[in-house]
């Protein structure tokens, strides 16, 4: 049984300890502020972050290569519409501090090999590394990505 606050009610919780946080904000002592857990949860913040633009990167490329394989699927514009959205989300979200954190290979990897078997594709038909680099991914549109994966790996 939770025997805290925090435990019991996360929402009552973050309430009282924002108007804790800002009361000593403005220079006034307090008590009750519940330190330890204020640092996880603020580191929480940022991981959520993170991970909420790997997902969206992981939709993105998912949809760009539906976009890809089947391209004269009848629900192609919607792929690349989608691609776009996820993407442009990822954008307002990301960071400079998430560059390191993001492996678009690892993303690619299971991304990839997710088509390939919905699409009855084989692997070695896409490239083994994720084609787009993050700035492209971040600043490109659908159609200028979906351009460099349509070309040989290796050629320009």
């Amino acid at each position: 049984m939770p025997d805290t606050l925090y435990d019991q009610d996360i929402l009552l919780w973050s309430e009282q300890q924002a108007s804790l946080l800002r009361r000593v904000a403005n220079g006034e002592r307090v008590n009750g502020v519940d330190w330890p857990n204020i640092a996880e949860e603020i580191e929480d913040v940022g991981s959520s972050i993170l991970n909420a633009v790997r997902g969206l990167l992981r939709q993105a490329m998912v949809h760009l290569l539906k976009a890809h394989l089947f391209p004269n699927d009848m629900a192609r514009g919607h792929w690349l519409i989608e691609a776009d959205t996820f993407l442009a989300s990822a954008g307002d979200r990301f960071t400079p501090s998430m560059r390191q954190r993001i492996d678009l290979d690892t993303i690619w990897r299971r991304v990839r090999a997710t088509a390939a078997s919905e699409a009855n594709t084989a692997l070695a038909a896409l490239p083994e590394r994720c084609p787009w680099p993050l700035d492209d991914l971040l600043g490109s549109s659908p159609r200028d990505l979906l351009s460099t994966l349509a070309k040989p790996e290796g050629k320009p």
